[in-house]
């Protein structure tokens, strides 16, 4: 290889001749740096990207923390509003639960059930075969499950409570209006009786007469008042009864009070068993203050003692 070198000084040019390693050398030289510059270029490219590369997926991954953080926070609010959500249905249903527990017990008592019969301060029976073991699901959502159990007991126990005061409150309607249409009971709130049913010696003339309703004396102006339910079927004056009150009660019974002051149920009216119905006066046949008091039954009067103690039972 020869290299000629030219010069504007020199008269003629230089020729220099390169043996083999020259050669070498000087390819090296001419095709390496430009390499080593290529790739030193190429590095520090690469080590920018790099950088680049690293630096977005640190901000990636810490947007990624700020989310799930947000998450996990709106998770725990979720659940803390949750449990303050069942708490409050726990302890409304706890106080539902008191009040139904202290009304069947007071209904019990004033309906003077059989002991046993309606139990309110003891837990309804419940059973059942023994179930199969958890899965693996089921013990991951154990606490889940018990919350769940404990409402659905509660609820159990309140609806049995309800049904149980159900059938209570129907009794006591049952009995109620059984006891409202039932003839019983004196027909005033104040006063003793002073004549009986039957053969009795005539005030006024002094001979023996039927007395067909038994009286009771007491102090003029005194409420009278139904011994039982039913439809006033006459309030009016009659010869000898003077103001009376009749009415028609359920089974065939039929009630007259008589000897009135002042009538207070009207023609028409439906009254119930202990509403005041008239004054005791002493208007009509009489020699004083009184209520002369006649029960019928299918068309015919009885003693009306024999009602004036009875009871429902």
């Amino acid at each position: 290889m020869k290299i000629i070198l030219i010069s504007n000084h020199a008269e003629k040019a230089r020729t220099i001749r390169l043996n083999s390693w020259t050669k070498c050398v000087l390819s090296i030289v001419l095709l390496g740096l430009p390499l080593a510059a290529g790739g030193l270029l190429g590095v520090k490219i690469a080590d920018g990207r790099w950088q680049l590369l690293f630096d977005n997926s640190i901000a990636e991954m810490q947007h990624q923390i700020i989310v799930q953080r947000d998450e996990v926070d709106s998770g725990r609010a979720q659940l803390d509003s949750s449990i303050s959500a069942m708490t409050l249905k726990l302890a409304k249903l706890r106080s539902r639960l008191v009040r139904l527990d202290a009304l069947g017990e007071q209904l019990t008592q004033i309906a003077s059930l059989e002991d046993g019969e309606f139990d309110f301060s003891n837990t309804p029976g419940l059973g059942g075969p023994l179930g199969k073991p958890q899965t693996e699901l089921a013990e991951h959502l154990e606490i889940q499950d018990k919350v769940s159990a404990m409402f659905a007991r509660l609820d159990s126990s309140i609806s049995s409570r309800e049904s149980q005061l159900q059938i209570l409150q129907s009794m006591l309607s049952d009995n109620k209006l059984k006891s409202e249409q039932l003839v019983a009971g004196r027909p005033i709130k104040k006063g003793w009786m002073s004549s009986e049913y039957g053969m009795r010696i005539d005030p006024f003339h002094g001979k023996k007469q039927w007395h067909a309703g038994v009286d009771f004396a007491g102090r003029h102006g005194a409420d009278i008042v139904s011994v039982a339910s039913g439809v006033v079927t006459a309030s009016e004056k009659r010869s000898g009864y003077g103001l009376m009150v009749e009415i028609n009660h359920s089974d065939g019974f039929v009630t007259r009070y008589a000897h009135n002051d002042k009538n207070v149920a009207e023609l028409g009216a439906i009254v119930t068993k202990g509403q005041v119905i008239a004054k005791m006066g002493s208007s009509g046949r009489s020699t004083g203050p009184h209520v002369h008091f006649e029960v019928f039954k299918n068309g015919r009067t009885v003693d009306p003692a024999t009602y004036i103690h009875n009871t429902y039972r």
